[in-house]
């Protein structure tokens, strides 16, 4: 069993595509128009795993107070360091929270002022 997509709130589909693409190494799964209103039906695929990412509309354009997404990656530092030289912005530094000892987590931001957790496998 596994998820097939999780859903992600964006007000700039394109934009949103872009980073996920160039930042992330997503692939693009579907890019299909879903209706009158120029809204598409867009799914990424995420670099080695079975979900996918779909975007919905987001309803404003404020960024997220707590993370929507937690991406697990083998090294915290440099998918920071990674996300840091293509422009990403990192809302903290890699770090072991006292809430799960022996695991790595930074955040960042994408595109579209969505908070996100990176992880470590851990312990």
């Amino acid at each position: 069993m596994h998820i097939q997509f999780a859903e992600l709130p964006v007000v700039d589909q394109d934009r949103a595509k872009q980073f996920y693409r160039d930042a992330l190494g997503c692939s693009v799964v579907a890019d299909s128009p879903m209706g009158a209103d120029s809204w598409r039906w867009v799914e990424l695929g995420l670099p080695g795993g079975q979900t996918n990412l779909h975007f919905i509309r987001r309803a404003d354009d404020r960024p997220s107070d707590v993370p929507v997404l937690v991406v697990m990656v083998d090294n915290v530092a440099d998918s920071v360091a990674t996300l840091r030289s293509r422009g990403v912005t990192i809302v903290t530094e890699p770090h072991e929270p006292a809430w799960q000892p022996g695991k790595t987590v930074a955040e960042f931001r994408d595109s579209e002022g969505n908070r996100m957790i990176l992880s470590s496998a851990g312990a």
